[in-house]
């Protein structure tokens, strides 16, 4: 080829890589990794008042129990939420704050976690006495251990939640008033101290936040863009008709009921079409990458579900409208899988083992046998499927442990109460010696397997560290062959 031959090639290829280069310049850039795939509901027992943290790679679920104990939930992904471990993060039989426990959610501030929640003083008559308390953890694990901390105000405050707005902390709640449950606010000078009086910033006036009762209720912030709004329950949650309405924060004193402007209309509903009924009380969380905005509620998926353990847990995206307030949609129907959240990385949980803190070694069934009475043991973590576990939630604070090569439950020989007792599988019986609370001991996810029988903790005899040290029921000393981690495989 001759030189001016050449010269059209040369100018030809160089145009071409300049036009590839403008055409990178303003193609769109991918989209981020699709989440696992989830499928609501997230938790289909105790479902009730959800709140969702994602931090340091997992989600954190905690929701109303009902009782005087708080369990969440910990997995990598969404998805995992469901088959998660129920782990006790907190019991209390102070009088003064001992029953009823509900509507919990965790804030992080300055390093330590904020659990705050409703208890009442009894159970048979426990609304009059209810109050808004606060925990502080020992660390920046979300599931504690955590200290009490404080009641906040001395009236009957339900659904507390935090607002940060230009530098001031404020709680959130609602409280009765004027024959109405109205949405109510007071400034704090920390996590657990309030500085000031409540106020009231929304009732319901709308017909929409009345069906079945005058209630506006469960605030909750999301800011976005530079706006700050609140999202909350309306109507009541006896109904089929609960729903969400919105505050936006247009003033300039957060205290002052003129400082926020409500919608007129209702943000988010019962979705007959798709069976889902009554949603309310929720929260808000991002997904692990950090660009996508994420809805958690409860909901009915019958219109004459009420007020109780029957609501679960349901999580879907939402987005943004084109003047900044969030688009929420409408509820998922059960049973719809989509993706989770962007940026999941991890595989969505199988099963769990157990590690022993003192010896590192793993709970399982001795020798793989698939035998009632089979004794159960530690030995070297391999990744046997004998010292796989399922963790199947009773729907009472407990759980079974299903071996995934047996199919066979975790059980105390012959429901024995006594110290020494060994722990073997069984097939499932259904009675309370094969039903274990997970209680967490220390910061880094430690905790303690407890008998519901017995109330004895699973315990490696004489504190061995050898492959095949049986592992019995014993009372808690507090020690570290008595304390295990929850491993998700």
């Amino acid at each position: 080829m001759s030189r001016t031959e050449r010269q059209p090639a040369l100018l030809i290829a160089v145009l071409l890589v300049v036009l590839a280069g403008l055409v990178a310049a303003v193609a769109p850039t991918a989209g981020a990794a699709e989440g696992r795939p989830y499928t609501n509901p997230v938790k289909d027992r105790k479902g009730a008042d959800p709140w969702i943290e994602f931090y340091d790679g997992d989600y954190y679920l905690i929701t109303t129990s009902w009782t005087s104990e708080l369990t969440m939930r910990k997995s990598p992904t969404l998805a995992g939420l469901a088959t998660a471990p129920s782990v006790q993060v907190w019991s209390d039989s102070t009088s003064s704050r001992c029953c009823n426990m509900g509507a919990p959610e965790i804030h992080f501030r300055d390093g330590r976690w904020y659990l705050y929640y409703v208890a009442g003083q009894g159970i048979a008559d426990y609304n009059p006495t209810q109050r808004v308390h606060v925990l502080e953890s020992a660390g920046s694990d979300p599931m504690g251990p955590y200290t009490y901390r404080n009641q906040l105000g001395a009236t009957r405050i339900l659904d507390a939640g935090l607002l940060t707005l230009n530098g001031s902390l404020y709680l959130l709640g609602s409280a009765s008033g004027g024959g109405t449950r109205n949405l109510v606010i007071a400034p704090m000078s920390n996590p657990y101290t309030l500085s000031g009086g409540f106020s009231t910033i929304s009732t319901p006036t709308y017909g929409w936040e009345r069906s079945g009762g005058t209630v506006n209720e469960a605030p909750e912030v999301i800011q976005h863009a530079g706006k700050t709004f609140v999202v909350y329950s309306a109507s009541g949650c006896w109904t089929p008709d609960h729903r969400l309405g919105r505050l936006t924060f247009t003033g300039t004193d957060p205290l002052s009921a003129s400082s926020w402007t409500k919608k007129s209309t209702p943000v988010f509903g019962r979705s007959d079409a798709a069976g889902v009924y009554g949603p309310g009380h929720n929260g808000f969380f991002t997904s692990p990458d950090g660009t996508e905005n994420w809805i958690v509620y409860h909901a009915n998926n019958s219109a004459s579900g009420g007020c109780d353990n029957g609501r679960t847990t349901r999580a879907q995206k939402f987005t943004w409208n084109a003047d900044g307030t969030p688009d929420l949609g409408t509820p998922l129907a059960l049973g719809t899988t989509r993706p989770g959240p962007s940026g999941e990385s991890a595989a969505t949980p199988t099963g769990y083992t157990l590690v022993n803190r003192d010896s590192g070694k793993c709970l399982e069934v001795e020798g793989g046998s698939a035998a009632d009475g089979a004794h159960v043991i530690q030995w070297s973590c391999d990744g046997g499927t004998n010292q796989r576990w399922r963790v199947e939630d009773l729907g009472n604070d407990t759980s079974r442990l299903v071996n995934a090569a047996s199919g066979k439950v975790l059980d105390t020989a012959d429901c024995s109460v006594v110290d020494g007792a060994e722990l073997r599988q069984s097939s499932w019986l259904n009675n309370l010696c094969q039903a274990y609370r997970f209680v967490v001991t220390d910061r880094g996810g430690w905790i303690r397997l407890v008998n519901a029988r017995s109330g004895k903790v699973a315990d490696v005899e004489n504190c061995s560290t050898a492959d095949g040290a049986d592992v019995r029921q014993w009372s808690w000393l507090g020690n570290a062959c008595q304390q295990w981690q929850l491993r998700p495989v």
